[in-house]
């Protein structure tokens, strides 16, 4: 087993990694970004382990995406279908353990006898390129979470918030943590089919910059190095910002929010590297 840093010590086991995606889901539903069945997670948790017993069934299926990068690792996931603020009340009944077997063309499926999902998330293309692109040189932990925060979408709705550069400027202007905590900004990726190869490669594309994704009109992905509490906090920052802008829409628009001159100036003084406003 990998020996966790100071940083991972919330995941010293796999019971700790389940506890943390209960935790998220219920994080991400109070949040109002996981109405339904809405979102998914998955945690990346280890390279070399073992199933669960509590998981003893098992069936194999073809990867959604070849991911040899990911031969060996394991992933815990969410099912299809589930509902996130359940997650907590019942592991078995929502979640799988996914091993990557040999050549990441086939994927070993350990679920319990309790599930009330016939498979892993839809959106299993995206977590899996996502932990294959950035899991390698990041550390035996990695989380990816699709979420569907509220006011976040409704921007991307709108022509002033629908690319990267109108949607960093509207929802990081109104305080200074928010510019603090998402340094690298918000990537936009166009409305495109949930679930489809075309939003996967939009998705990979702009993580190379981007730690959160706007999936434009329909919702966000975060992905981390280490806790699922981190990429719960990106949503959370995001969302807090596209709900300030909602409320100022909402006021008639009547401020401007920070300056990016004071933004860039906040973020030079107090030792942050943004990339979002080049100085």
């Amino acid at each position: 087993m990998v020996r966790l840093s100071s940083e991972e010590l919330a995941f010293e086991s796999l019971d700790d990694v389940l506890s943390s995606i209960g935790s998220a889901g219920a994080r991400m539903s109070a949040i109002e970004a996981s109405e339904g069945a809405a979102g998914n997670i998955s945690v990346l948790y280890a390279w070399d382990t073992w199933a669960d017993a509590r998981f003893s069934e098992y069936w194999e299926t073809r990867s959604p995406v070849a991911v040899p990068e990911l031969s060996g690792a394991w992933l815990a996931v969410t099912g299809s279908g589930r509902r996130l603020r359940e997650v907590q009340y019942s592991i078995g009944a929502n979640v799988a353990l996914v091993n990557v077997l040999e050549g990441g063309e086939t994927l070993g499926v350990h679920a319990s006898p309790s599930r009330l999902f016939e498979r892993p998330t839809s959106e299993l293309n995206t977590h899996l390129a996502l932990h294959a692109r950035h899991a390698v040189r990041s550390g035996p932990i990695h989380t990816v979470i699709h979420a569907q925060p509220l006011h976040l979408t409704f921007l991307s709705h709108m022509a002033n918030c629908s690319d990267t550069a109108g949607m960093n400027e509207h929802v990081l202007r109104w305080h200074p943590e928010i510019i603090a905590q998402l340094n690298d900004g918000l990537g936009v990726a166009p409305f495109l089919t949930p679930g489809s190869d075309a939003l996967m490669r939009a998705t990979v594309e702009l993580s190379e910059q981007h730690r959160l994704i706007v999936w434009a009109l329909h919702g966000a992905v975060a992905r981390v190095s280490g806790s699922v509490k981190k990429a719960c906090d990106l949503i959370e920052y995001a969302e807090t910002g596209a709900r300030y802008e909602f409320m100022n829409l909402q006021c008639g628009n009547i401020s401007s929010g920070i300056p990016i001159s004071a933004l860039q100036q906040l973020c030079r003084e107090v030792g942050v590297r943004q990339t979002v406003f080049p100085d």
